[in-house]
């Protein structure tokens, strides 16, 4: 269904081009069991063997080890559970070439990439890789796809990017189901409509970050949706995660420059409300960021647009204490200061990430104390200008020093490259994990000390060498008029021969610490599998009752990404 009038003025028809499978995203060019590209960044270039002393010393561990990723001619994949039939009547609701049996689609697309997810990956543990992995090319081809599924006791597992942290896109079965197919998007990566008028766009769900950028701001717009995954994640996966990028201060998290969305569900394709805005009850087009694909596969959306700013500026400040950088942020937010982030550290994160940049060295001293602040503007020249002049005379008022653009602008040309730590860091031995909430003010310096000593005190109880340090920081990443986001980092010495429960007790632990101090489970990493054990906790008995009742109601047989954000009784 076409909801724009091609004669409208000021719509702008993407040109249209046939699809190839060498003209994605190609899956050859990624780690299958890592982050992001084969020919990686260098993130530490001369200074890692100095790094590396420091983190083996500091975490008790010595001359790390050495603990390489299983590669993947050494790793047995369970056989394919589709019959030769079933394949057959894929490949002809597809094509031959886009139905994938292969090891390494098989293997890449069997989790995501969470710490957790990796733990599985490097070790050669892939006992849910999907059956097959299949890139359809319309809407009319995922309903095909969804029904025959649905009518065969197979699981569908709806995959953007992949780049899920709670297990979003591992493929399990529900009692009864004979195997799973995992549904690539990357073939449906167009931008169908740029409406000048509006200030929106019709997209394809299955565009990566930069591709969906490039052609927005060759159209002088923005989506300005920038999240850490950004290179290796899509519009679809963005909404069906609820995700938030660096900038939402300014542009918003999915929930809010979503305009509508088209879903195919078991039950047929749902076409959610289009309006600026609703009084005809409860909008259902709500029930889509967060979805995570229990209801249905996202195939395209509209979403709202911005001008390209004409000018970013990116400045650092420095607090005394993370209490003051608090008071800082809030007064910010309250005083409706228009910035597009602002990311307070603690004295732990602050430390740590001086370390990483400045070398071995940095770390002689220990921690200094002091709390890093990064605030970025963005808009026209004049607006930046003025909204910077407001924000300085708020921060001076709260204790912040400004040490002007340099750590910003340093910040902002290397922001996508912190993931490309962990690989190396898995490498030698560490464990690298995040886990993030949000709550109101008052609750949120309490939170952060309180869940602070719960993750210290789950570093050193798990910790291979008993009392032996890890590292807990944490740091404000989305902020809003009446609280904010808190994400956490945690590094660790793994223990090889149970890395898994390892983590199972740490992530039990921060988490119950995050319940109990009055923190959502997730801001904007989603519920996946791995946060599905507290979600009754936080929705109530009604509420879940709701979503099991939605989830019924749009896929009865639980055809859809069974075992992510909602189980049926």
């Amino acid at each position: 269904m076409d909801r724009r009038d091609p004669a409208t003025p000021g719509i702008q028809r993407a040109a249209t081009r046939p699809h190839y499978l060498k003209g994605i995203m190609n899956k050859q060019e990624l780690r299958w069991n890592g982050w992001g590209r084969h020919d990686a960044p260098d993130t530490l270039g001369d200074k890692a063997e100095g790094i590396w002393k420091w983190l083996g010393a500091y975490t008790g561990l010595g001359t790390l080890p050495n603990t390489p990723a299983l590669p993947l001619e050494q790793v047995s994949l369970p056989p394919i559970r589709l019959t030769d039939n079933q394949l057959g009547d894929l490949r002809a609701i597809t094509s031959e070439e886009r139905v994938k049996t292969d090891t390494y689609e098989r293997a890449y697309h069997a989790r995501g990439r969470s710490y957790h997810d990796m733990l599985y990956l490097r070790a050669g543990r892939l006992e849910h890789a999907p059956d097959a992995v299949i890139y359809p090319q319309s809407t009319e081809e995922v309903e095909a796809l969804v029904t025959y599924a649905d009518q065969n006791a197979l699981a569908v597992i709806p995959y953007g990017g992949g780049s899920s942290v709670v297990g979003g896109v591992t493929p399990l079965l529900r009692p009864g189901q004979q195997g799973a197919i995992t549904v690539d998007m990357a073939l449906m990566d167009k931008v169908l409509e740029i409406d000048m008028m509006t200030m929106t766009a019709h997209i394809q769900a299955g565009i990566y970050g930069p591709a969906l950028e490039k052609h927005l701001q060759e159209n002088g717009v923005t989506l300005g949706h920038y999240p850490q995954s950004f290179e290796y994640s899509t519009l679809g996966g963005w909404i069906a995660a609820r995700g938030a990028g660096h900038q939402s201060n300014r542009y918003g998290k999915a929930e809010d420059w979503l305009v509508s969305a088209r879903i195919v569900t078991p039950r047929g394709v749902w076409d959610t409300e289009h309006f600026p805005k609703s009084a005809a009850g409860p909008q259902m087009r709500d029930l889509t960021p967060g979805s995570e694909g229990a209801f249905g596969i996202i195939t395209d959306a509209w979403v709202h647009l911005h001008a390209v700013p004409e000018k970013k500026e990116y400045r650092a400040y420095f607090f005394s204490d993370f209490e003051s950088g608090l008071k800082g942020v809030r007064s910010l937010l309250q005083a409706e200061v228009r910035t597009a982030m602002v990311r307070l550290s603690d004295a732990n994160e602050t430390f740590f990430y001086s370390v990483m940049h400045g070398g071995a060295e940095v770390a002689e001293n220990g921690p200094m104390g002091f709390c890093l602040m990064l605030v970025g503007f963005e808009g026209g020249a004049d607006e930046v200008a003025r909204e910077r002049t407001r924000a300085h005379t708020i921060l001076a008022d709260c204790g912040g020093a400004d040490m002007g653009g340099g750590m910003g602008e340093l910040w902002l040309s290397t922001r996508f490259e912190t993931p490309y730590l962990r690989d190396p860091m898995l490498d030698h031995g560490l464990g690298v994990d995040t886990m993030e909430t949000a709550t109101d003010w008052k609750r949120l310096p309490q939170l952060h000390a309180n869940v602070s000593a719960a993750m210290e005190d789950a570093l050193s109880k798990y910790n291979p060498n008993p009392g032996s340090p890890g590292i807990a920081m944490a740091h404000v990443s989305h902020s809003y008029r009446n609280g904010a986001s808190l994400y956490f980092t945690v590094v660790f010495p793994r223990k090889r021969d149970a890395d898994i429960e390892q983590w199972l007790a740490i992530k039990k632990a921060v988490t119950d610490a995050i319940v109990l101090n009055g923190g959502t489970i997730s801001h904007h990493h989603g519920t996946g599998t791995d946060h599905l054990p507290w979600l009754s906790q936080e929705k109530g008995p009604l509420g879940l009752s709701m979503l099991q009742s939605v989830k019924t109601t749009l896929d009865p047989k639980a055809t859809m990404n069974p075992g992510k954000l909602v189980e049926l009784p």
